[in-house]
């Protein structure tokens, strides 16, 4: 594999890069609940910069908060959501095709996670889910995580952070999302 010699990191998204998108089981959960679809994608683009989810990967608040914020919002648009059990469906299965990206990638590039997340608890998911995404980390380099660091992605913060913490230009970093 040999891209461009100014590369000097790759970075990737976890959630519908390294996993399936979490949209495709936010879609299952809107049929099995007569909801259009896409109205939880719709929920989280109003105000995305401060609204439930926003806040909730910043790690601003916590999980009872998110539940009856992500409540609140989506009430406004016609349908009230439980926020909790939004996050039940956060887990996509790993792509071992892209695993084996990763594993290959890093063996002539600095590899990067850069993750929208929230902060685990017993209530957000399995053990063997949090014990199987905890060693997709590990053949990382570097993972980059929103609630740990303050700001998530899009910010462009964020991305300045990934940089810094990896030692790389912007300009010499490939981003996979």
């Amino acid at each position: 594999m040999n891209i461009q010699p100014s590369v000097k990191a790759i970075f990737f998204d976890f959630g519908g890069v390294i996993t399936d998108s979490p949209f495709e089981a936010f879609n299952q959960f809107e049929r099995g609940n007569k909801i259009p679809l896409d109205f939880i994608r719709k929920v989280n683009s109003i105000n995305p910069n401060e609204n439930a989810w926003a806040q909730f990967e910043k790690n601003q608040i916590n999980l009872e908060q998110f539940d009856q914020l992500f409540s609140l919002e989506s009430e406004k648009l016609g349908y009230k959501i439980a926020g909790k059990k939004i996050i039940q469906l956060l887990n996509g299965c790993i792509r071992p095709q892209m695993v084996s990206l990763v594993k290959r990638c890093k063996k002539k590039y600095i590899t990067a996670c850069l993750t929208n997340n929230i902060k685990p608890s017993s209530t957000t998911s399995s053990n063997s889910e949090t014990a199987n995404h905890k060693k997709i980390h590990q053949i990382f380099h570097h993972v980059i995580e929103s609630s740990k660091i303050g700001v998530r992605k899009p910010e462009a913060a964020f991305y300045r952070h990934a940089c810094t913490e990896v030692g790389v230009e912007p300009t010499s970093v490939i981003f996979l999302d």
